[in-house]
């Protein structure tokens, strides 16, 4: 079921390079996937690498991934052979790129109402949602998985013009959407939402909130969307304004993170308040605090308190000022 260890060439026609720039690569991103942009529009080269033995499925059930679990968790990818079996009567499927030679492809079998059942999947491993299972993923694998995940959940939920209202036909490998009404044609993109997500700091101490939603005891930085007609720096002090009652300056970015949960890409700032006075909208927040690093280095990490998830850039954020200190 798996694909060959020893896969075959997957050549990709001569493109633009693919350039990976950044002083810090958070989880579900840096995997070094050629997304080979230039062959999308390729028929030929896609249908030879659809059908290369080498090739990997990467397959997405209601937004959960396949993993085989145990005390290393791992992907499980499938060949082409299963495509016709498990692809139903109207395929969603996605080019995603190449990595080491090895052509990726996400498929949504979602049509499917219990994929345990068919034979290709019988004892592949289970369907799980990736926010559980990343952190014991390797960054690769949980990168190819993320990828998937948001690219299929964009899919299911543009199905129909946002213009006309008519159904929409997948293109370009899966990555545009195009109306099917020939008084419209409206291309649709795959889109992705920007979110700033921010450690404010004043001192020694950091501004950490909780949210209802939140498992037992965990407080994380604050969040929000960008705002149509707002830089990121305006969008951070507005959300931390809205939700605290704190001003902020000093805005500095540190760095982002994808995060297909549904489909956001978290842009993480540092910021340093002009006073420690809270105000908390408790319709966002359950609630905010000032904590010492001295007090998160301790954390207990259980249900009395505990810091976000180390895959998080929230967590990264933290991290990165309790260690220059």
């Amino acid at each position: 079921m798996r694909c060959s260890k020893v896969p075959a060439r997957c050549t990709v026609p001569a493109g633009r390079a693919t350039l990976l720039v950044a002083m810090h690569v958070n989880f579900y991103a840096g995997s070094g996937l050629d997304r080979s942009a230039h062959v999308r529009r390729d028929a030929d080269w896609l249908e030879r690498a659809l059908h290369a033995p080498s090739t990997r499925l990467v397959p997405v059930w209601r937004s959960q991934s396949l993993v085989e679990m145990g005390d290393a968790p791992t992907p499980v990818w499938l060949d082409p052979s299963h495509l016709e079996t498990l692809a139903g009567t109207s395929p969603m499927l996605a080019f995603m790129g190449v990595l080491d030679e090895i052509a990726h492809f996400a498929l949504d079998i979602s049509h499917l109402e219990r994929p345990e059942d068919e034979a290709a999947l019988r004892g592949a491993g289970q369907f799980v949602d990736l926010r559980n299972a990343g952190a014991l993923l390797d960054r690769t694998s949980g990168s190819l998985l993320a990828y998937a995940r948001g690219l299929m959940y964009w899919h299911a939920r543009h199905r129909h013009c946002g213009v006309c209202g008519h159904p929409t036909l997948s293109e370009d490998a899966g990555h545009v959407r195009t109306c099917t009404n020939a008084a419209c044609k409206a291309q649709h993109f795959p889109r992705t939402d920007p979110a700033v997500i921010m450690l404010v700091t004043h001192g020694d101490h950091c501004l950490l909130g909780r949210q209802k939603m939140f498992l037992p005891g965990m407080h994380s930085t604050l969040a929000g969307f960008v705002e149509p007609g707002e830089s990121l720096e305006e969008a951070v002090a507005r959300e931390v304004f809205e939700e605290t009652g704190v001003r902020v300056v000093d805005v500095r970015y540190h760095s982002s993170q994808p995060w297909p949960f549904p489909g956001s890409i978290m842009l993480g700032f540092h910021a340093r308040a002009l006073g420690t006075a809270l105000d908390i909208d408790t319709n966002e927040l359950e609630s905010a605090s000032w904590f010492s690093r001295d007090a998160l280095r301790a954390s207990p990490e259980n249900d009395t308190f505990r810091l976000p998830r180390k895959v998080s850039i929230a967590r990264q954020l933290v991290e990165h000022w309790m260690n220059e200190g």
